[in-house]
């Protein structure tokens, strides 16, 4: 199943879930640490109310850092951080979500040294990947498992959706400290 297929057909929680792991991992160019979202991924459990969503949102976007807004990567991170609706209803979420899969499979291109052949990245959501760069695949496979394992487990699959962000997470650190050497 393509990736708009699955964002298509993911719940509420899959739909913040998938929109909240494509933030994490793009979590470097915001000058975030490894916990700043971590708030927002609790609020995602069944015992956690609609209205902490909002205030953990507001905390997380008042301690991440607005530097760097010249670079197109670092802007359309900071564009997936502005547009996180205030609220978890599926019609704002899946809006929110399929906005940030095509932002962070961009993000991911703009900062991948090797070329992807496609003209956009809506191809490769749609499920084409002949001649898909290395960072572009690695983004798409784990949009795609965040969202397989939501569908099949649910609130349990939550823990297995941040690990996977967690991965991406210090692979694009990485990257973006590379980046920051070769033009430093």
């Amino acid at each position: 199943m393509s990736l708009v297929e699955l964002i298509a057909q993911a719940d509420e929680r899959g739909l913040a879930a998938s929109g909240l792991a494509c933030l994490d991992r793009c979590v470097p160019l915001l000058g975030g640490d490894d916990e700043i979202l971590r708030p927002l991924w609790a609020s995602l459990t069944d015992g956690a109310g609609a209205e902490e969503w909002g205030e953990r949102l507001e905390q997380a976007r008042g301690k991440l850092d607005g530097a760097g807004a010249e670079d197109e990567a670092v802007l359309l991170a900071h564009r997936m951080l502005e547009a996180v609706p205030a609220g978890r209803a599926a019609a704002e979420v899946r809006v929110w979500a399929d906005a940030c899969s095509v932002a962070s499979l961009q993000i991911h291109r703009l900062l991948d040294t090797a070329e992807d052949e496609a003209s956009s990245v809506a191809v490769r959501r749609e499920g084409r990947t002949e001649g898909m760069s290395p960072l572009v695949a690695a983004e798409l496979r784990r949009q795609i498992v965040v969202l397989e394992v939501l569908a099949g487990h649910g609130q349990a699959g939550l823990r297995r959706a941040l690990e996977i962000s967690t991965e991406g997470r210090r692979v694009l650190r990485a990257v973006v400290s590379r980046r920051t050497r070769q033009q430093g």
